[in-house]
């Protein structure tokens, strides 16, 4: 195993556990070292601080382990039993009434630069680092053994998030089924992890679904961002007047539509519109039944849902990420019926709880409307937070009440 070894003084986020090395930490590197390679991260002393994958770019290393073991299938099957039995302990893994669940979260899990998400019988696998790739056979074999009879497929998928790898090809390393319905909290739905976005489902959002439902009664809903309408079936299962579910994707309200068929067939109260999100703000209106569906014509909604893709990838977007957040939520209070209540998320990492809440504070200040905070939201138990690595929380959330 190759030596990278650290400037002077650059070892304290090491000693805290951190587990990244940026690439100004570096003082020198044994020569010929490869992406992706496993390396051994040493002080300026050459004493051992950590093991992890190489990669050029400002996160030189993700680190594997603070202790010098060897990157083999002992080790990869220790940490995906340890994620497992995580979510057994929280009541994911093996609930009749949720077979979708995050079983690897990255850092979270102690695996920099994985995920995993279990969908019914199938487990779809996604490298964020080169090092994981290069690790994918080896890593499916172990996740095979430690999930036994639970699963019988696992697809790979990383052609979106390592774009820059040659002869990238998405595909599976074990079984192949094309079955893809998969249970959340008794709701059925499918997932596109062939050509859908992240793993093909947005899994981090169960919870915050579940609490959707149980304010959806006689409401009339807006899902705005449906992408495949998780949202809207639980909104209708809630008991909601009606639902209308709108994304900028074709592929997107073609999904939603199949999976309000498949839990709701035949039901009016839910009609989807492929346009794009401010422009649907600006021309929506009030609810009237027309040829037995609902449409809208100069009016409100009682309870939206406003959970966009990430406004900002990278720390130099931030400005401009805020801007939109602002302008969103604005509308949507604009829009809001008196009374009503907003759920309101940013996935973005670079965002925190406080740029959030401030942006949305100035939405409210520019509608003019008074607005109270009933819950703050975040992702769920299934996508832990490493103590040590605190830039892994990154879904925050509110629900309003707009008077």
């Amino acid at each position: 195993m190759k030596n990278l070894q650290l400037k002077r003084g650059k070892e304290d986020s090491l000693l805290r556990f951190h587990p990244w090395v940026f690439s100004g930490a570096i003082q020198q590197a044994d020569a010929d070292l490869s992406e992706g390679e496993v390396v051994r991260v040493v002080r300026s002393d050459g004493a051992f601080m950590a093991v992890g994958h190489y990669q050029a770019g400002s996160i030189a290393v993700r680190v594997l382990s603070f202790r010098e073991v060897d990157i083999d299938d002992k080790f990869w099957y220790s940490r995906l039993e340890s994620a497992l039995q995580m979510r057994i302990a929280i009541g994911l893994a093996d609930s009749p009434q949720n077979n979708t669940y995050r079983l690897v979260h990255g850092e979270g899990d102690l695996l920099p630069g994985l995920i995993i998400d279990v969908y019914g019988k199938t487990a779809v696998m996604q490298a964020h680092s080169i090092g994981m790739h290069l690790s994918r056979v080896q890593i499916a074999e172990q996740l095979a053994k430690v999930m036994g009879s639970r699963i019988d497929n696992i697809y790979y998928k990383s052609e979106t998030t390592l774009p820059f790898m040659d002869n990238m090809e998405n595909g599976f390393l074990y079984g192949g089924s094309q079955e893809n319905t998969a249970v959340e909290n008794g709701l059925l739905f499918y997932v596109d992890w062939l050509h859908g976005q992240k793993t093909g489902f947005f899994v981090d959002q169960r919870e915050n679904r579940a609490l959707l439902e149980k304010y959806a009664k006689d409401k009339r809903v807006l899902n705005m961002f449906c992408y495949t309408g998780g949202f809207s079936f639980y909104a209708m299962r809630g008991g909601a007047k009606l639902v209308h579910s709108v994304d900028s994707s074709a592929k997107a309200i073609e999904l939603t539509n199949r999976n309000v068929q498949l839990n709701f067939p035949g039901d009016p109260r839910h009609q989807a519109f492929c346009e794009d999100a401010f422009k649907f703000l600006e021309n929506n209106g009030q609810c009237s039944m027309v040829n037995g569906q609902w449409s809208m014509v100069n009016g409100q909604y009682d309870l939206i849902i406003l959970d966009p893709p990430a406004f900002a990838k990278h720390r130099g977007a931030l400005h401009n990420a805020l801007k939109g957040y602002t302008r969103l939520n604005m509308k949507a209070m604009q829009k809001i019926q008196s009374g009503g209540i907003l759920f309101t998320f940013s996935c973005s990492q670079v965002v925190t709880k406080d740029h959030f809440r401030n942006a949305v504070f100035t939405a409210a200040a520019q509608a003019g409307r008074k607005v109270r905070i009933l819950h703050q939201l975040h992702q769920p138990a299934d996508h832990p937070i490493n103590i040590y690595h605190p830039e892994g929380e990154y879904l925050k959330g509110l629900v309003l009440y707009v008077e």
